[in-house]
């Protein structure tokens, strides 16, 4: 988990969409590759993404979902990111906010055999806002940008779904996420401490 997120043609993306537009970087991924437009963003997909240019100026960038290796890493577990080499860098200075409109999450079940078995699929975001910040790290990978979404333990509401959710933050702390200077650690209490989630059965 998170697997898949939902992008919405809303008034709070077009912003995001017409910054991506001008980013020079999209051309350089394949042609027709990078999402332009609403629907479900997929691990591999190439999706609009929040960082620091090297200015230190908040900017939209197309990133690639998952890192390269033996299999694609889409997911960092926020305990451990900052232990792990293929996470540590990033951690310390490259990280990101993934927008989204909400994220999908599978029900988790275990049947009466000790089988592990999926159930209902729910669409999930934070009570009363407009966005979902995911919060994420990235890394370039022969000269282009990939991301993975940091995740959690759930919420105690969201528990009887999965054991992990994504990390995410309310809107005002995107600045201090993205800032190389920041220490992470400092903010994930805001994050934490984020209660109330509408959840719909998919």
């Amino acid at each position: 988990m998170c697997g898949r997120y939902v992008i919405q043609d809303t008034r709070d993306w077009r912003p995001i969409w017409d910054a991506l537009n001008r980013s020079p970087l999209a051309a350089r991924f394949p042609r027709g590759s990078v999402r332009m437009t609403p629907g479900d963003v997929c691990p591999s997909d190439v999706a609009p993404v929040i960082a620091s240019n090297r200015a230190g100026e908040k900017t939209v960038f197309p990133m690639k979902w998952g890192f390269s290796g033996k299999t694609l890493l889409i997911n960092a577990r926020t305990e451990t990111a900052s232990l792990k080499p293929t996470f540590r860098e990033a951690w310390a200075a490259h990280r990101c906010i993934v927008p989204a409109s909400s994220y999908y999450e599978w029900e988790h079940l275990t049947g009466p055999d000790g089988k592990k078995k999926t159930g209902a699929q729910y669409i999930l975001r934070p009570k009363d806002a407009a966005m979902t910040w995911l919060c994420g790290l990235y890394r370039m990978e022969d000269g282009l940008p990939h991301f993975v979404i940091l995740t959690r333990e759930a919420a105690g509401e969201l528990r009887f779904i999965h054991d992990r959710m994504p990390l995410m933050l309310p809107e005002q702390y995107i600045n201090d996420w993205i800032n190389p200077a920041s220490r992470p650690e400092d903010l994930i209490s805001a994050a934490e401490n984020r209660i109330g989630f509408e959840k719909t059965a998919g």
